[in-house]
This record gives structure tokens, C-alpha cells and sequence, in this order.
């Protein structure tokens, strides 16, 4: 009879090699790369947090030939630690023995050996289980699960307490036809758009609530912005004064965030020479400035009444940089037609409503706002658009037994990392990206 007890504790084989310089090491890796010189060779050994400079010196390591190393092998591999300033650590391992665990059926068919893989979209995308091993591709997501690991402590450090919720639901948080239906046992239901309902439900619950989760949007854009499936970063609290009490707490997050990341991911910033923003006071306009300020100091004519276009987010960006040395530029008062009906409406000015947009680097990565928290409120916005209310229900008994006044934000974790990494497409951005064409792998 056996028994499981704890499992090994995690070693980072970089910093375990680094640690043990003049001695020996054992580790596991996937050959990287294979550079043949004349009486030995250079193994690069591709680990979890890096790659580590190995040379197989003279023609065999035990029942191992040099000339049988080939790249994607996996290897369990011993060697001594020496110093070496050219590697890429500082160090090298001399190898004393190698053990082959796994082999690949094929040529890698792509060069993963390179320092740039040089790969379109069209060819990076179907092989995603494979390029993703890359340095590079591997770093960004390295990065974005940190993101969503600084976006949750910091959420956890204000008291929120962190929710799941159903992602197939009765009815669209947001209206419209932007939604993908389903057959949910001959009902018909629908992939959630956003947790909306939800964290305002849990609001009132909790206090304060957060999520990282996907979100599905049914939209039919194939640009390098969008995604039919994204992840979420999710927040709403309770008890707010207004909707900027909101906007401060996102603004503590990022700069939590920007500090929270180089003490946790520092590698692959410098493996992708990011520049992380600094984030201060971040400058807060109305909508109807924004097209002032675009029209007088850019001679920019919005032809846009309800929104901004995409080049306008750059222009308030490009304005926030020149005028306050600010990267990120919150657009407050969106004209109420265009938000959801859940966005409660300014009571000096009802056809906008207390809603804002948070732009960093020339794209809007949050949607944020406060929300109705009076039920004859929202039944009536409800019947001004014209919508069922016997279909919100569930959702409106929210208000109907008492909800303090409340808010929240909504970041595309997608486009926030690839704003933060200057990548050019948002399907960078996404391990397995679901666009209009793309559902496999």
C-alpha cells in the first residue's frame, strides 16, 4: 500500500544554477537550440523562467551521442555551474551526464530556435501549442497572468472579495444583438457578455467585488482591437459618493499594478524591453471637452455624437501626454443613449450619463461608471428604451429591495497587456484568440 504525501517543492532552475556556481546541478528542460562546433556544442535548455547555456563537450555523455541531440528533445540534464559573462545569465553548465525523456515525432515546424520567429498572424495562430514555447511568446503571457495576479492582491488589499459568476445566462447584460445564443435544454439562453448583474447582485451582498473572467461579445468586427472572447477585470463597490470614487480605485490599482509587476515579472520586461507607464494623477475630461479640446488644439471635427472614434482616442491621449505627461485619459459623461441601461443618467444633465472610459496609449481599455441603485429609476429607463422589463426581473429585484448607491469598471485584460507590451494586435494579446474565423486550437 503506498501513500501521497507533499508534493517536491518548485525549484526555478535558473536561479537554482545561479545559486550553485562552482558546484553541480540537475534539471529538466526542452532543448532549445543546438550550435555544432568542432569538439563540442553549444545546448541551449529551454526551463520554465528562461534558457540555460549548456556545452556537450567531446562525442558522448555516457550512452548519449552528441551527434543524437536534436532540438525539442525533453532532457533530464547534470552538469557544474561555471562562470561564463557572454551566456545569458552569466553562466554556463558543463554536462556530465543527460538522460533523453521525451522525443519529438517531427521537425519543428517553425524556427523556435530564433531569437525572432518572424511569424504572420496566418502562421503564428493555427500553431499556437508550438510558438507559444517561444522566449517571447511566452514572456507576454508570463506578464498578463501577473497582471491579473496584481489586479486581484490589490483587489483583496481594499476589502473586495473575489466571485465567479455564470457564464450562460437568461438575458444579455447589455441588450442588443451582440450576443451569442445557445440551447440550454430546449430554453434559449446566452453567453454572458459581461458579469454585470452579477457583481451588482454580489455588491450588494459583499460590499465590494471582483472577477477575472471571459467575457463573449457576438460582434462581427475582424479589426486588431477586437475579440468574440476576452478576459475580463472586473470590479464594483458599494456605498461610493459618485462615480469618481470608482475612477480613484482603478487609478490605485494601476499604480499598484506598475509596481506589483517588476517585482514579479521582471525577466520578461527586460526580455521585451517594456517601458512601464508611470502612473500619477491621471487627467479626467468630459466627453463634450474631449471634442473641444480636439476640435481647437487638433482642428479634429467629430463626426462621432455618441462616441469616439478610434483616432480620437489617440488624439486624447496624444493631448493627456502633451498637456499633463500622462499616458491614461479618462473620458467622463458619455451621451446616455449610447450606454447601457443600467448607467444611471447625471441629474444636471440626463442626456449624459455617469459613465466613463479610461484610454491609455491611444485605445480604451475600461468601461466604468456608476449604476441605477433606484428601482422606479430603472424600471423607468427600462421603458424608455422600449425594453421588456418582465425579462429583467431577477435583476431588477436588485432594486426593488434596497441597494446602496454603487459602481464599477470593466478592463479588457487582452487589451491592456498589449497597450502595456506595444503589441500591434490584440490576438498577440490572447493565448487561443476566438475571433469570426478562429476556433481551433
Amino acid at each position: 500500500m503506498d501513500f501521497v504525501s507533499t508534493p517536491k517543492q518548485y525549484i526555478d532552475a535558473v536561479k537554482d544554477c545561479a545559486a550553485h556556481i562552482g558546484s553541480s546541478v540537475t534539471f529538466r528542460g526542452t532543448i532549445h537550440r543546438v550550435r555544432d562546433m568542432s569538439d563540442f556544442s553549444f545546448v541551449v535548455v529551454r526551463v520554465d523562467r528562461g534558457l540555460i547555456q549548456c556545452t556537450f563537450q567531446g562525442d558522448k555523455i555516457g550512452d548519449i551521442a552528441r551527434a543524437d541531440i536534436k532540438d525539442a528533445m525533453v532532457v533530464e540534464v547534470t552538469g557544474d555551474v561555471h562562470e561564463e559573462p557572454r551566456a545569458e545569465h552569466g553562466f554556463e553548465v558543463i554536462l556530465t551526464g543527460i538522460s533523453i525523456l521525451a522525443k519529438p515525432a517531427e521537425q519543428l515546424p517553425i524556427p523556435l530556435g530564433k531569437k525572432y520567429m518572424g511569424l504572420s498572424l496566418d502562421v503564428d495562430l493555427p500553431l499556437r501549442p508550438i510558438s507559444l514555447r517561444h522566449p517571447r511568446k511566452r514572456a507576454v503571457f508570463r506578464i498578463q497572468a501577473a497582471i491579473a495576479e496584481g489586479f486581484s492582491e490589490y483587489m483583496l488589499s481594499q476589502g473586495f472579495t473575489r466571485i465567479h459568476t455564470p457564464k450562460i445566462v437568461s438575458a444579455g447584460a447589455e441588450g442588443g444583438a451582440n450576443i451569442f445564443k445557445l440551447d440550454y435544454f430546449g430554453q434559449q439562453a446566452y453567453l454572458a457578455q459581461s458579469p454585470q448583474f452579477y457583481k451588482q447582485y454580489t455588491a450588494g451582498i459583499f460590499g465590494r467585488v471582483f472577477e477575472v473572467g471571459n467575457v463573449y461579445r457576438a460582434e462581427r468586427h475582424n479589426t486588431s482591437r477586437h475579440l468574440n472572447e476576452y478576459i475580463g477585470l472586473d470590479f464594483e463597490m458599494a456605498y461610493i459618493d459618485s462615480m469618481y470614487d470608482v475612477m480613484a480605485m482603478e487609478t490605485g490599482m494601476l499604480q499598484y499594478l506598475m509596481d506589483y509587476l517588476p517585482k514579479h515579472v521582471q525577466p520578461e520586461l527586460d526580455l521585451l524591453s517594456v517601458k512601464l507607464p508611470e502612473v500619477g494623477k491621471i487627467p479626467s475630461v468630459t466627453f463634450a471637452e474631449a471634442k473641444t479640446i480636439m476640435q481647437e488644439k487638433y482642428d479634429h471635427k467629430s463626426k462621432n455624437r455618441f462616441d469616439l472614434n478610434p483616432d480620437e482616442e489617440v488624439l486624447m491621449c496624444k493631448w493627456a501626454q502633451e498637456t499633463h505627461g500622462s499616458e491614461f485619459c479618462f473620458i467622463t459623461h458619455f451621451p446616455s443613449a449610447k450606454r447601457p441601461f443600467y448607467a444611471m443618467d447625471d441629474k444636471e444633465n440626463p442626456k449624459t450619463a455617469l459613465s466613463f472610459d479610461l484610454l491609455f496609449r491611444g485605445l480604451e481599455i475600461t468601461t466604468g461608471g456608476q449604476r441605477i441603485h433606484d428601482y422606479e429609476e430603472q424600471i423607468q429607463k427600462l421603458r424608455d428604451r422600449k425594453m421588456d422589463e418582465t425579462l429583467f426581473e431577477s435583476f431588477t429585484m436588485l432594486h426593488k429591495y434596497g441597494m446602496p448607491p454603487h459602481g464599477g469598471i470593466g478592463i479588457g485584460l487582452e487589451r491592456l497587456t498589449m497597450q502595456l507590451l506595444g503589441l500591434q494586435n490584440v490576438r498577440d494579446a490572447s493565448m487561443f484568440p476566438r475571433d469570426m474565423t478562429r476556433l481551433v486550437p
